[in-house]
């Protein structure tokens, strides 16, 4: 199992939903095999961050929130509501390349969260860009970035 093995992410008011439900799947078994070695292949430069928050735009901010805390204009209409990820930036589980890919790849209905899978949706290079963005800890504002 990776690094950050520890606690769950969820809205800002706690850890719930399809969101602890991953995390709980992961700490008890680790993570699908077939992402379970998956390393991201991209440079961590300024350009691979910029290109993340341009696909976390155009698809994660309108649940997401465009600062991640789970707080985007289609969240309120959502059960569990979306993962906080700048609460999730900061905790080890987000340094764990394989349970963020296999997470934006396959999404969340296994877990009874209304996340769709990315993996159709999305180049890899795309996938591995945001999970950067959200490793690099989000912008704190919605005017930083």
């Amino acid at each position: 199992m990776g690094p950050g093995m520890m606690g769950g992410y969820g809205t800002g008011s706690g850890m719930m939903g399809g969101s602890m439900a991953r995390n709980r799947a992961a700490m008890m078994g680790g993570v699908p095999a077939p992402y379970a070695n998956l390393r991201n292949p991209l440079p961590q430069t300024a350009e691979t961050v910029q290109h993340g928050g341009s696909v976390y735009a155009a698809n994660c901010a309108s649940c997401h929130g465009v600062t991640g805390y789970g707080d985007g204009p289609a969240a309120s209409s959502l059960n569990p509501r979306p993962a906080n990820l700048a609460w999730l930036s900061r905790m080890p589980m987000s340094r764990w390349d394989p349970f963020m890919y296999w997470t934006v790849a396959e999404g969340g209905a296994p877990f009874g969260s209304a996340m769709p899978s990315f993996k159709q949706a999305l180049s890899k290079d795309d996938i591995w860009s945001v999970i950067a963005y959200v490793q690099a800890r989000l912008p704190q504002t919605a005017t930083s970035k």
